[in-house]
């Protein structure tokens, strides 16, 4: 049964879901290798795309060269994933040895060329991907070469569904600080710490509806976000989408996505890091963080709404930039926090709230995160280990070492 199947209903935090998508790319070169759906084809026996092994589920994307690995059913816990996933993508690896392909981690692919590349998915949701290329054309960077990972977080009603979307709205501008991975496209530094972050708030700017201010708008219940996100879309998309293939679900590419038809809100701002244990000592921080909000720990509901998403805005744009590096200079959201500071590095806040949270959070996740803390998130690592040279033998030299940080989910750096 596929995640999308199941309707059962969950309250807050009784279940996570979990999604890692990763490049298959070249033992020896690193260059991509649009093989997903052979791949898949071999796990399964069949063409359905989909595969379950134990816990966890393969997937396609929407190109083939990206595979992604997903919780089968909702987790009641977290514990045992670290496990699970890192077993499945050594499962992948032997698979992809007669074709000499191998997984690779990061949230872009650092010289793919997505004009020439990119091959998408040609079974199941071909019409909807082909109909996305029409639009916004995807053979390019934010489309085709992006990776990512994706948290769902469920809610039962509207009263759940509001805390929650309160609470993680006020924390998407701090992940690319704790999460960016994609420092280097087309071969060389792109000017940004996390590249996949700043190619997809623009990937779909011939419509604008659909990505917003990639925060959401200050929406907290099933009716206000269908008249104030979901209604915008679907009038804007009506003229491209005349057979309206395209759905809402589908569609609405903000950095926390809301599921009425799951019950639950995905958030899909983060970069993939480099091995299983990385994302998910990050996605235990986040729920760590989000428990504490919705218990009004910091800021009352009442004060959390109050935020507009071009505020919130301001501050993930300079994370996008700057990662752990970016200055918040905005007094009122430090204070959120508790800190009582006219600016501060995003760094500084994480250190901040880690200290806050590290009791809440298991030992092996502890010890991950203060890792990212104290030798910067991976873009920061990632740039250190290249150390100028930025020829195609050194890149392939440090993004081997990411694909072994990978199949043994051993840290990097």
């Amino acid at each position: 049964m596929k995640n999308e199947d199941i309707k059962q209903r969950f309250s807050l935090f009784d279940v996570t879901g979990v999604e890692l998508e990763y490049m298959i790319v070249d033992k020896d070169t690193l260059d991509i290798m649009p093989i997903s759906e052979s791949l898949l084809h071999d796990a399964s026996g069949d063409n359905s795309g989909y595969f379950e092994n134990g816990r966890v589920a393969w997937s396609n994307e929407l190109v083939t060269h990206v595979i992604e690995l997903k919780t089968a059913f909702p987790a009641v816990s977290l514990g045992g994933l670290d496990n699970d996933f890192p077993d499945n993508i050594k499962r992948v690896n032997q698979l992809l040895e007669k074709y000499n392909g191998k997984l690779m981690p990061g949230g872009a692919h650092p010289w793919m060329n997505p004009k020439h590349e990119t091959r998408l998915w040609e079974s199941g949701k071909s019409n909807v991907y082909s109909l996305y290329n029409s639009i916004f054309d995807c053979m390019r960077h934010g489309w085709s070469n992006l990776q990512s990972t994706h948290i769902n977080l469920p809610f039962a009603d509207d009263e759940e569904f509001g805390r929650l979307h309160a609470a993680i709205r006020l924390i998407l501008p701090l992940l690319p600080a704790i999460a960016a991975s994609s420092p280097v496209l087309d071969g060389e530094l792109s000017g940004f710490m996390d590249s996949r972050l700043e190619c997809y708030r623009n990937n779909q700017s011939r419509i604008p509806s659909i990505v917003g201010s990639v925060i959401p708008e200050a929406v907290f219940s099933e009716a206000d976000y269908y008249s104030g996100i979901y209604k915008r879309i679907l009038s804007d998309i009506k003229p491209f989408d005349k057979d309206g293939v395209l759905k809402h679900h589908f569609l609405n590419s903000r950095g926390a996505i809301a599921r009425f038809d799951r019950g639950a809100i995905e958030i899909r701002l983060l970069d993939i890091q480099e091995c299983p244990s990385a994302d998910l000592a990050i996605i235990e921080l986040i729920i760590s963080l989000l428990k504490r909000l919705i218990d009004e720990e910091f800021i009352s509901y009442s004060e959390q709404k109050k935020w507009h998403e071009s505020d919130l805005s301001c501050i993930l744009l300079n994370c996008i930039n700057d990662a752990e590096n970016a200055l918040i200079e905005s007094p009122k959201y430090l204070s959120v926090w508790g800190i009582e500071e006219s600016l501060a590095s995003s760094s500084a806040v994480w250190k901040h709230l880690f200290d806050i949270l590290k009791d809440d959070i298991s030992e092996p996740s502890a010890a991950v995160i203060k890792h990212i803390i104290d030798k910067g998130t991976l873009s920061t690592r990632i740039i250190r280990a290249l150390n100028g040279d930025y020829s195609r033998i050194n890149m392939q030299k440090v993004y081997n070492k990411l694909c072994t940080a990978l199949e043994s989910n051993q840290l990097f750096g």
